[in-house]
């Protein structure tokens, strides 16, 4: 019998990178205030990298959650690949990326990833794997992912957002 709960403990596994990255935070704050120039520069450093890796880490949260969507996502080799159970599955490849979409369908939502040659791979926001596209998409030009996450976060609005394309060439 562990000494934290089952649903504390699930809680704090998700949310271990945000944590971690609130203690570089307050380390570097810590770091600041020892006295001398040298401690205040390196506790500022210390203190930014920690401040940016939080944001970073609290936009990635939207992605998170609880698997109850059929299928599996895999992101590999600058590849996004959907293993679909009941429905058709692909792949993309990040560079032929064109547009990204959150739809809504019949009260779930999903990825509508478009390529250049005009295919589209649907993917589960809810499917196994699926907050590995967080890290993909921060790969994307020009791409905000606070504006992803908010769009993750609207419960309630349009079923259809764009949350991405490609920027024109040149």
């Amino acid at each position: 019998m562990g000494l934290i709960r089952p649903e504390l403990a699930r809680w704090l596994t998700q949310r271990r990178e945000l944590l971690a990255a609130l203690a570089t935070v307050l380390f570097g704050g810590w770091l600041a205030l020892r006295g001398g120039w040298f401690f205040f520069a390196l506790g500022a450093a210390v203190f930014a990298t920690g401040a940016v890796w939080a944001v970073t880490s609290w936009r990635r949260l939207a992605f998170l959650h609880d698997v109850t969507a059929p299928g599996v996502v895999e992101v590999v080799e600058g590849e996004i690949r959907y293993f679909g159970a009941r429905s058709l599955g692909g792949s993309i490849a990040l560079h032929e990326l064109n547009e990204i979409r959150l739809i809504r369908l019949n009260g779930q939502d999903h990825w509508r990833l478009k390529s250049r040659d005009g295919q589209a791979l649907l993917i589960p926001v809810e499917a196994r794997g699926a907050e590995q596209l967080a890290d993909a998409f921060t790969a994307l030009p020009g791409l905000d992912l606070g504006r992803v996450s908010a769009a993750l976060q609207q419960t309630e609005g349009p079923s259809l957002r764009i949350v991405w394309t490609r920027p024109k060439p040149g």
